[in-house]
């Protein structure tokens, strides 16, 4: 591979193959990393696919696997606009090692995907800080738990070195970091072996116990967004101490006849006092309030790159040093009578801080959907303690960071349920819709599973802790947003594009601009009328290349896709439909093709056996437990519902023990083989057991064609080689779905079934919810092919499916939609996950998408219009004609003021409404639903 363009014929031909979960080509080390399920594809096809494209392929040598690759993410302080991002973004991915980099402006955080037998986060922490920015470490990505303890009592060394050594004693812990300047250890640990409440046992018990271990404060994002919206408070407030006497004495004092006196009195030659204040006042403005914008153009000059802060130093400087310039010569001179424009500087820089402030109090309200997620969980738990009947003995109050597995923790009425787990005793209603989004409370009984974060209603409950840290639910959600809000929109490319060139263009513009004054001014090109009393020829010209430098704004054009998908991700999660990054909200908004999967997602995947027929003499509790044996294995929805259909024939119930299946044999899409018993048992469909060379007689072909009718599906079984029976199973359709298609019309958005099933079952569902195009009989690669068909066909497709077999489709599909209950592995290959399972989230998904990208159009228009509107302005376009020009200081504030309304216009989609059709389908649900 020798470009992007060998790259990304070798990408897009591996990721139409069936079975790709995600491909990345790294072009710089001549490699391709492919993750995929082996059960739809194999190295060697994707081998022959590359070569196929014209390249050589071999497998690398050593062991890299998924397991090789970690994400770690890492804050950036500093960085003001998109040429900032785009510089640390390139300097990590020149690094060896460095798979993927993504720099966020609008979270200021970095995700990087890197090889850790290569490189490791302490390189990547200082490749950031040699490009000017400060990194703070956020997460590893190591497959640990972490938690970090404040030990109160140590005073020595040896302290230190006895709870250090105690610690790393313990079974499962794996790394141990100590700051002691703050008695802080931060341990990373395996949660199944050991836990926080240890760590803390250890230390109390320590020496001669005068120690004292608490969870060390967490100084998270919103810490360093609240301090870096007081520190640009501040910054603001002083120079304004320093600018409004500044701009008294230049625009108001000298318009009343005593204090303009004073002020004009001379003190050496022809400088006056009023100069001298003006130049006292804005140093400390120019040097000290605004060395931020000195240092961040260093850092990026350093680097080869410009950005906002080299236009403000450049203007500012430009305003500030002329006007030194021009005291010194009128304290020189006898004279000459000197035009200062100290206002200009310190006014300039006032009104960006008072811009930068608005800009950063405004980008910390775009991540209140994670703020809003994190305070889902309670402070506090009630940890049991139980003895070996299952008493309890004891209870405690502790703080939930301190639950680990398999405690058992008491959920009192309309207290939270502080970790993810299950109920072993008790029962109650317990409200969800802060995770899923569904309205309406759950009933919990023993054996359910609980969320952590939700709430508990009515019952007392005891649960054991099966996730805790990070590997909860809750957290697992907030990391998915999160890493939503770092992944860039395709259409982010545009302004990344324009900010390599946009300010050398503006510096280049700006010296243009104030050349050309410059010269007409000298030549005669305009009338000496134009100029004002005040001013000469050059002065009027340095204003106007000022006031171009100043005026132009690459952080609108930078803020206008990552605000308005951090938000709209965020909405999203809260309406329960989880966006995975830019790229899915993008291709979402243009989806004109929806192609559904049959069970489980247009129907409730609850399927139940409604009727059985033997065709041979069999007991029929024989016969089900032959069946269930086999199908107890398959993850399929139809085959758990003869399972749990088959536990009415038996006396055990709820947990029965089926007999031993030999030789088990899923086949995707049709079926399952096994041997129980000594008999070859094969359930499955028609083209099945034609597959096996097994006789259909002509009565289970009426009975197959009866369930086709009624909008059933039909299972056959054989056993050792003879048709012994046939079983019809009924999926009840999901309230709503026809109206949801219905709606989907309305939007100009084609509607197709693709199934597994047969084709009169799939025809009788698809009539009934108006769907006219209906592909049955498929297995999982031809759901795959019939979405890339459609695509060639010109087609913006979306894939609804919940199973193993629609992972195929959702990875090929432009946007994936996984039904929240359906199963993991269609979860993870989906872009989008519906977690209330309802089908009018698909819309909701749609609709969301078109708001968040016309928001994003919106964003782009206003930032480049305002840039291309602007220049001119402050160019003096307008000056010839009707004598108006725009002080420098007002082309700052500007500036400011069009990243803030960039910020405020996505701000504005936190008010986003579902559309009103689905709400009254909601409505409509729930009065079925009570009826019933």
């Amino acid at each position: 591979m020798t470009c992007a363009a060998c790259a990304g014929s070798v990408e897009k031909a591996v990721k139409r193959l069936p079975g790709i979960r995600e491909a990345v080509v790294d072009v710089l080390n001549n490699r391709v990393q492919v993750m995929f399920y082996t059960s739809f594809v194999n190295e060697e096809t994707i081998r022959e696919t590359i070569e196929d494209v014209g390249f050589q392929a071999t497998f690398m040598t050593d062991e890299a696997n998924e397991k090789s690759t970690q994400v770690c993410q890492i804050r950036i302080n500093g960085m003001t606009c998109t040429s900032c991002s785009t510089t640390v973004e390139s300097a990590l991915q020149a690094l060896q090692g460095v798979q993927k980099a993504q720099v966020a402006l609008a979270t200021e955080e970095a995700q990087v995907h890197y090889d850790p037998k290569i490189i490791n986060y302490n390189q990547l922490l200082e490749a950031i800080e040699d490009t000017g920015f400060e990194a703070i470490l956020i997460s590893t990505g190591e497959d640990m738990s972490k938690i970090q303890l404040k030990v109160d009592g140590v005073c020595t060394d040896h302290s230190m070195r006895l709870i250090e050594n105690s610690l790393r004693a313990l079974p499962g812990v794996q790394d141990l970091d100590i700051d002691p300047t703050l008695n802080k250890f931060s341990l990373s640990y395996k949660s199944n072996v050991t836990g926080p409440r240890n760590f803390i046992n250890v230390i109390e018990s320590t020496g001669s116990r005068c120690y004292k271990a608490t969870i060390f404060p967490e100084g998270g994002r919103d810490i360093h967004k609240k301090e870096e919206v007081k520190q640009y408070y501040r910054s603001f407030l002083w120079s304004l101490v320093f600018t409004i006497p500044v701009f008294l004495t230049s625009m108001v004092f000298m318009y009343i006849p005593g204090l303009k006196h004073g002020l004009d009195t001379k003190v050496v030659n022809m400088l006056s006092i009023g100069e001298i204040l003006r130049w006292v006042l804005s140093t400390p403005v120019q040097f000290v309030i605004g060395r931020r914008f000195y240092t961040g153009s260093y850092k990026a000059l350093r680097h080869g790159s410009a950005n906002m802060d080299v236009l403000i130093a450049l203007g500012t400087n430009a305003a500030y040093f002329y006007s030194v310039y021009s005291v010194l010569r009128a304290a020189t001179s006898e004279d000459f009578k000197s035009t200062d424009f100290f206002e200009t500087s310190s006014m300039l820089i006032s009104f960006i801080l008072l811009g930068k402030y608005l800009e950063v109090l405004a980008k910390g309200k775009t991540s209140d959907a994670i703020a809003k997620l994190m305070d889902l969980a309670p402070e506090t738990a009630i940890l049991l303690a139980l003895d070996s009947e299952g008493n309890v003995i004891n209870e405690e109050e502790i703080d939930s960071r301190l639950i680990q597995k398999n405690d058992v923790i008491k959920i009192l009425p309309g207290a939270k349920v502080a970790s993810d787990g299950f109920v072993i005793w008790g029962q109650s209603h317990v409200n969800e819709s802060m995770i899923t989004g569904e309205a309406r409370p759950v009933a919990k009984r023993k054996g359910d599973t609980v969320i952590g974060g939700t709430v508990n209603e009515n019952g007392v409950l005891h649960i054991k802790a099966t996730r805790v840290g990070s590997e909860s639910a809750l957290s697992q959600i907030v990391q998915l947003v999160e890493s939503a809000q770092m992944a860039k929109a395709p259409v982010q490319k545009l302004a990344d594009h324009i900010s390599k060139y946009f300010v050398p263009l503006v510096i280049i513009l700006s010296f243009s601009t104030w050349l050309a004054w410059f010269l007409a001014g000298k030549f005669n090109g305009y009338p000496k009328s134009w100029i004002p009393t005040s001013m000469d020829g050059f002065q009027l010209a340095l204003q106007f290349g000022i006031s171009v430098m100043v005026i132009a704004c690459p952080c609108a054009l930078g803020l206008a896709t990552p605000t308005a998908v951090m938000v709209g991700t965020g909405v999203g999660a809260s309406q329960g439909v989880l966006i995975k990054g830019g790229q899915a909200l993008e291709s979402a908004h243009k989806v004109d093709c929806i192609v559904f999967d049959k069970t489980g997602t247009l129907t409730v995947g609850k399927p139940v056996v409604v009727n059985t027929r033997l065709l041979k003499n069999m007991v029929l509790q024989e016969f089900y437990e032959l069946i269930a044996a086999a199908e107890v294995n398959s993850e399929h929805p139809l085959a758990k519902a003869v399972v749990e259909y088959a536990k009415k024939f038996r006396e055990d119930g709820e947990s029965p023990t089926w007999p031993e299946a030999r030789d088990f044999v899923s086949i995707t899409g049709h079926g399952v083989k096994a041997i129980v018993r000594n008999k070859e048992i094969i359930v499955g469909n028609k083209s099945l057991m034609l597959d096996e060379n097994i006789a259909i007689p002509a009565d289970a072909e009426d009975m197959l064609a009866e369930t086709e009718v009624m909008a059933q599906t039909g299972i056959l079984i054989s056993i050792d080689g003879e048709l012994t029976g046939v079983l019809a199973i009924s999926d009840p359709l999901k309230p709503g779905a026809r109206d949801v298609i219905s709606i989907l019309k309305s939007m100009k958005v084609k509607s197709i079934m693709v199934t597994g099933d047969n084709w009169g079952t799939a025809n009788s569902i698809a009539k009934e919810v108006g769907i006219e195009t209906v592909i049955a009989g498929a297995k999982p690669e031809q759901k795959a092919e019939e979405v890339k068909n459609l695509q060639a066909s010109g087609h913006t497709v979306a894939m609804v499916g919940d199973g193993i077999n629609d992972s195929p489709a959702l990875v090929a599909a432009n946007v994936g939609m996984a039904i929240g209950a359906g199963t993991d592995i269609a979860i993870e290959a989906a872009d989008i996950v519906l977690m209330k399972s309802n089908l009018e989230d698909v819309i909701t998904a749609i609709d969301l998408s078109r708001k968040t990208f016309s928001r994003i159009r919106l964003n782009y228009i206003w930032a480049l219009g305002y840039n291309l509107l602007g220049i001119p302005i402050a160019a003096g376009a307008l000056f010839p004609s009707t004598g108006f020009r725009l002080p420098p200081w007002i082309a700052g504030a500007a500036m400011a003021a069009s990243s803030v309304s960039v910020v405020c216009c996505s701000l504005l989609l936190k008010y986003y409404k579902r559309p009103e059709k689905l709400n009254a389908l909601e409505m409509q649900g729930v009065m079925v639903e009570n009826r019933f």
